[in-house]
């Protein structure tokens, strides 16, 4: 039983391959090169925004770098600040020690004392005393200041490294993000690539087609004027023949000799004449008017680019190729497919010679039948003037006139 389902299973996917196989094959070159077209303006859509995305995160690593730098500068000075404010009050500090050492290495000779003793009058005892009292509240004043200045600059220093290293983890997520979004952008880049590079392919492919079917209509082209002058040559050697017939019969019936037997000679008269004006019956002539010209003329702008609104070599669009190729041939048409479907006379399908005006899509696109059920156009943005066959559109197809 299991071998059955796997079986089973396996046929379906092989039915669904070759399904989609074939939905593949269906595809036509235009709709292949279309859909990578579309699927490349996608992406590059994509790159550009993470191009914009990549330039913004860079200028942000930019500054966090030159915030980082700054910070770091900072920290320097406040270091070299700190170290210097650590000087002093070392030294501020050994000076007060100092005095206090020689206070309890001597303390008999406290500066009261020593102020008393070695004085000469009252006044010099105060001022002694002053100036020990002065010397001591400046030396514990300096020592005090040069601690509180060190304290701050400690703290300065201190809060500047915090920053320091807040400023590195942010160097370090814009890196991350940096590099993130530039990885991105370069797989984004090397897909749109490989679409492009696809695309130059189907183009190239493209290209080869339209140059075969340009090439093949060309011939088919020439075979049909050529066989239309055959036919028309058959034709005038026809009509020639029986102009001579005519002539040599009448001569017939102008030098024959009258005979006592005229209801005989009218009898033969008539017969002869019947019997000579019964030429070989003439080939039917095909369908007449219409400018067959027009389709070789149309073909020499294989590849010109589609340009809205245009009407000339360096660019067409769908009714101005057409006003275009028939202004060559000294007819006027107006720059409307709409306008140039009201003009001439109209066709079947099944009646198509090159040369005459195909019509679709509601009457919003034209081209030039050229014969083989193919007809030449110009398309759409992004396209070129091509050959396409009438089929592809399907009941697009609106209706055909002849100029």
């Amino acid at each position: 039983m299991r071998r059955h389902k796997s079986t089973a299973v396996t046929v379906v996917a092989l039915v669904a391959l070759s399904v989609l196989a074939g939905d593949l094959r269906a595809a036509s070159p235009k709709e292949r090169l279309r859909e990578k077209r579309a699927q490349a303006e996608a992406v590059l859509t994509e790159v550009n925004a993470l191009d914009r995305r990549f330039e913004a995160s860079v200028e942000a690593w930019n500054g966090a770098r030159y915030e980082l730098a700054a910070t770091r500068k900072e920290l320097a000075t406040e270091r070299g600040r700190l170290r210097v404010a650590e000087q002093e009050r070392r030294i501020a500090v050994a000076r007060v020690r100092a005095r206090l050492v020689a206070i309890y290495e001597s303390p008999t000779d406290t500066s009261a004392a020593a102020a008393i003793f070695g004085a000469t009058s009252i006044s010099q005892i105060i001022d002694r005393l002053e100036a020990a009292n002065t010397i001591a509240a400046a030396d514990e004043k300096l020592a005090a200041d040069t601690t509180r200045a060190r304290d701050r600059y400690e703290l300065v220093a201190k809060r500047t490294a915090a920053l320091e290293r807040s400023r590195e983890e942010a160097v370090a997520r814009r890196e991350a993000e940096r590099r993130q979004i530039g990885a991105m952008l370069a797989q984004r880049k090397r897909l749109l690539a490989g679409i492009q590079s696809e695309v130059a392919t189907l183009q190239a492919e493209e290209a080869r087609r339209q140059a075969l079917l340009a090439a093949q209509a060309r011939a088919r082209l020439a075979a049909q004027q050529a066989e239309l002058r055959r036919q028309a040559a058959e034709r005038a050697r026809a009509a020639d023949a029986a102009r001579r017939a005519a002539a040599r019969q009448a001569e017939t019936t102008t030098t024959q000799p009258t005979t006592t037997a005229p209801a005989a000679v009218t009898t033969t008269t008539t017969a002869a004449t019947t019997t000579s004006a019964a030429p070989a019956p003439l080939p039917s002539p095909p369908a007449t008017g219409g400018h067959p010209e027009a389709a070789t003329i149309a073909l020499r702008y294989l590849g010109v680019p589609y340009v809205w609104g245009g009407a000339s070599p360096s660019g067409f669009d769908c009714s101005g190729l057409v006003m275009y190729v028939y202004a060559q041939l000294g007819i006027s048409l107006p720059h409307f497919a709409a306008a140039q479907y009201g003009m001439g006379t109209p066709v079947s399908r099944d009646q198509l010679q090159p040369g005459d005006l195909v019509f679709f899509d509601g009457l919003n696109h034209v081209g030039i039948y050229i014969g083989g059920g193919q007809f030449v156009h110009a398309p759409e943005t992004g396209d070129v003037v091509k050959i396409t066959p009438l089929s592809s559109f399907g009941p697009a197809y609106v209706g055909a006139r002849r100029i």
